[in-house]
């Protein structure tokens, strides 16, 4: 019996073992899940308020140790910036970045048909911002109006990305689909139409000191790519 007892509590104890080996130890860094690829949002929302900043960690959204970066969301020459970045600043995330980045395009370019100046200054820097004021400063001068629709962001892409201390620049390429129809001042269409979307290649670039406790990235530059 006591033979019996004894052979019971060694499975016991090893049983108990293999499952802390399995459920009780930290996770390796082989073990760290691969960062989820960014869902793209609904396309067919209309945003009408500029974001405050672009967000580098969603608040509440558990966010994986792992510093691998997802290699489908940039070009191979931004990948030396990125993981300079991430050094620096270890709450950087490629996708939620690019989430972000998303919402300004559209959000911006929506503030900009509406001329709505406030809304441009809360995400711009000042030379950007002069230029999209001269822009719906011109558009004014002659009486006439935009309706425009992004119908659909097709890709947002890091096609450079670098950190000279303490400033990180990052540029996007966006690739969408946009309709837009120019009217006068009476009314009438001079350009485009709603029923035909064009495409649109834009390349921008976000800065963020990462030194400040202003969270907030920065759109510095703008240019067709």
């Amino acid at each position: 019996m006591v033979y019996e007892i004894v052979i019971l509590a060694m499975i016991a104890v090893f049983l108990g073992l293999r499952l802390y080996a399995v459920l009780g130890r930290r996770p390796e860094d082989s073990d760290q899940p691969m960062r989820r690829r960014l869902e793209q949002a609904d396309p067919q929302s209309s945003p009408r308020a500029l974001p405050a900043r672009l967000p580098d960690q969603a608040v509440g959204t558990p966010r994986a140790t792992s510093t691998t970066p997802e290699p489908t969301a940039f070009d191979s020459a931004a990948e030396p910036g990125i993981r300079a970045i991430i050094a620096a600043d270890r709450r950087f995330d490629v996708a939620l970045f690019l989430a972000g980045a998303r919402s300004a395009y559209g959000m911006v370019l929506d503030a900009f048909w509406r001329g709505d100046r406030d809304a441009l200054a809360q995400t711009c820097e000042r030379t950007v911002f002069d230029g999209f004021a001269e822009a719906i400063d011109a558009r004014a001068a002659v009486g006439e109006t935009i309706d425009a629709r992004l119908i659909r962001i097709t890709d947002a892409r890091i096609v450079t990305a670098e950190f000279s201390a303490p400033v990180a620049r990052i540029a996007v390429r966006f690739v969408a689909d946009i309709a837009s129809v120019t009217r006068n001042g009476e009314g009438a269409v001079v350009a485009g139409s709603l029923d035909d979307a064009i495409e649109s290649r834009d390349l921008w670039t976000f800065t963020r000191d990462l030194t400040s406790r202003d969270p907030d990235w920065q759109l510095d530059e703008t240019d067709q790519g």
